[in-house]
């Protein structure tokens, strides 16, 4: 007889996978989409174990090898698995049959580190901790920095009833020839659109943005579109998150 801690919930199971997160999982088990050992099942909590035959859609599910990467995103490619309407994705970038996830979702015309996995359970961990992850960037502004700006930064802040602080902020280089200055900040608990929120209220315009570090995972030495196999301490440091 199988002992209860051997099975694991069925969404969880398929997440595990890579068939999808296990929220969307959830919507799959209840719309009939899943059978185990050739029995439909839409109880959420149904649990299986390592003897049950799952299927999806008719085919068989089983337990892959999980996969890691970070990829340094162009611009002009989706943070996401699939678009509609045909437009360039981030794992179209990535050269695997494995069907796999971002975590730390980028701007359009941001570039950076984003990674990605067809490890369900750490992409639905780290993707509802977003916000609290902290994250490097290389923001290039559109004037040359002043002290007052600096100290702002560097203190935090209040705007329109919104505090914006856990900032770490260093300037990298004044253009005086051109007018900007490229910062190098550190930023917590703020989503990434409000980076922009944050120069805009201190009277400056973003020219180029780009993620250097995404959890203490850094890009260096990729090239744009260029991505690499995480380290095993570097997804054992994801887990630790």
């Amino acid at each position: 007889m199988q002992k209860n801690e051997t099975k694991i919930r069925l969404q969880k199971y398929l997440a595990d996978c890579g068939v999808a997160s296990r929220r969307k999982s959830e919507e799959f088990i209840v719309n009939g989409d899943v059978k185990v050992n050739g029995e439909v099942i839409t109880e959420l909590g149904y649990k299986v174990n390592k003897d049950d035959v799952v299927t999806f859609k008719g085919k068989v599910v089983e337990k892959k090898e999980h996969i890691y990467f970070i990829l340094n995103k162009p611009t002009g490619v989706l943070s996401s698995s699939i678009d509609e309407k045909g437009k360039k994705c981030v794992v179209d970038l990535i050269d695997t049959d494995e069907r796999i996830y971002p975590i730390g979702r980028l701007n359009y015309n941001v570039s950076g580190a984003i990674i990605l996995t067809n490890d369900g359970q750490l992409a639905n961990k780290l993707n509802k901790k977003s916000q609290s992850i902290k994250k490097i960037y290389q923001v290039r502004i559109d004037k040359q920095i002043n002290q007052s700006t600096f100290n702002k930064l560097f203190k935090g802040f209040t705007s329109n009833g919104k505090k914006y602080d856990n900032l770490e902020v260093e300037v990298l280089d004044i253009d005086k020839k051109n007018d900007s200055t490229l910062l190098k900040l550190s930023i917590n608990d703020t989503k990434n659109n409000d980076i922009d929120n944050i120069f805009e209220a201190l009277g400056y315009k973003i020219k180029k943005m780009k993620r250097i570090e995404y959890a203490g995972i850094s890009i260096e030495g990729l090239g744009i579109g260029e991505y690499r196999v995480l380290k095993l301490h570097e997804i054992r440091q994801l887990y630790s998150l």
